[in-house]
């Protein structure tokens, strides 16, 4: 999943206004006796003025950024961004890894990131509930992950690198679960909502007739 660029804009004052009053100074210093006070006076007036009306001219300069999620919260946008760089990560990581049982729990990881992607973008007040999971549980599956593809890559054979190697085989189909709980647990007060509206409608039905 590839995050949708979105646009924002960023508003810079220019830089005309002063150039303007920069070249005031310069005029001042070459006609005026700009040693003496009242000279100096004159000229910091005038570009001071200059550099007022110029402002009033000149336009903002507009910066267009792409950014890849633009919820409206500042720290949904921050965890959404982590979330899909470790994501990419994953993916990365996927094709270094030759392990079937290992590449199937990491696109398991993989496919949960993009729901809870999907889902906190659609819904950024749900960002509380994954800072957990953003700032820890994720970077840290990823970090052994990395682990294990350079000891495989590098060949290192030893005890301690079999001994990681072997705990990263054993534990992450159960990261991949937990990551899919995780999404899950976003939908829980939809879940709950829906339930409700269910009980609701029952008992209409029922009132009216309709159901036993």
């Amino acid at each position: 999943m590839a995050a949708t660029s979105k646009w924002i804009e960023i508003k810079h004052k220019p830089v005309m206004p002063w150039y303007f009053a920069g070249a005031v100074w310069l005029v001042g210093a070459l006609a005026l006796p700009i040693y003496q006070l009242w000279a100096l006076g004159l000229t910091a007036a005038a570009s001071a003025a200059v550099y007022f009306v110029m402002a009033h001219v000149c336009p903002p300069v507009v910066e267009r950024r792409a950014v890849p999620f633009l919820t409206g919260r500042e720290d949904a946008d921050e965890m959404l961004n982590l979330i899909d760089q470790k994501r990419a990560a994953l993916h990365v990581l996927n094709g270094r890894i030759p392990d079937d049982a290992l590449s199937a729990a990491i696109l398991r990881m993989e496919k949960a990131c993009e729901g809870i992607l999907t889902e906190v973008e659609k819904d950024p007040e749900k960002a509380p509930q994954i800072r957990r999971f953003a700032n820890h549980y994720l970077p840290d599956a990823v970090k052994l992950l990395e682990l294990y593809a350079d000891l495989e890559e590098k060949g290192v054979r030893g005890e301690n690198a079999r001994e990681v190697r072997g705990e990263v085989e054993k534990n992450a189909a159960t990261i991949a679960t937990a990551f899919e709980n995780q999404l899950d647990s976003l939908y829980a007060a939809a879940a709950l909502e829906m339930d409700t509206d269910l009980e609701v409608l029952k008992g209409m039905l029922k009132g009216q007739g309709l159901v036993e």
